[in-house]
């Protein structure tokens, strides 16, 4: 009797032992995955984390005002500088020479390399819908216009030499993130060469 109680005691401490080992584990597993992803339980939330953090909605996400001054406007998340909205009415010359201007909402920017527009990055065709992980990561690494290795170089704001940086997996959670939001369709204008000496701001626009 004595030998059935202690077998049937042993068995159950191994029980135990294997019910715990396999919790630990698990645990581990679970531990694992999340350090993927910077200790986010998903990629696209470590993307988001990183969209936020770094400043991407400055620039990107279109601005509405209010009391406490511009706050970005959610139905519009980084889409981009609006093809609806108006040019700056400014004297280009004097300004491309002597310093830059900026809309309210940080989407159109004016400076010594003329005028550039802030992309639109959501999902939609009109945005990143039919870039490539591949074509993000040279846009973020090389600085290239739509992801494209013989494309022109970004324009300023975009501050891809700091970007550059990020290591690999960070870029592709951005990425993952960005292919999540809500598409907006939003064909933001083509770049505007600065305006040399010769030419008025309505002859360069007019290329």
């Amino acid at each position: 009797m004595k030998i059935k109680v202690f077998i049937s005691f042993s068995i159950l401490l191994f029980c135990v032992f294997i019910f715990s080992q396999c919790s630990e584990t698990g645990k581990e597993k679970v531990e694992t995955k999340k350090s993927d992803f910077g200790g986010f339980e998903s990629q696209v939330k470590w993307g988001e984390h990183l969209v936020t953090i770094g400043g991407c909605n400055d620039c990107h996400t279109p601005k509405k005002m209010t009391p406490q001054g511009p706050v970005p406007d959610e139905s519009l998340l980084l889409s981009g500088h609006s093809a609806q909205m108006p040019k700056i009415e400014i004297d280009r010359k004097e300004i491309e020479s002597k310093g830059l201007a900026v809309t309210q909402d940080l989407t159109e920017w004016i400076g010594p390399w003329g005028v550039s527009y802030s992309a639109n990055l959501t999902p939609d065709e009109t945005g990143i819908g039919n870039w490539q992980e591949s074509n993000f990561i040279t846009a973020v690494r090389e600085g290239k216009y739509k992801g494209m290795k013989n494309a022109r170089t970004l324009l300023p704001p975009m501050p891809w030499e700091m970007f550059k940086s990020m290591s690999d997996d960070e870029i592709k959670a951005i990425f993952a993130y960005l292919k999540s939001i809500k598409p907006v369709k939003n064909l933001v204008p083509a770049v505007l060469p600065p305006v040399s000496a010769n030419q008025t701001p309505a002859e360069t626009d007019k290329k």
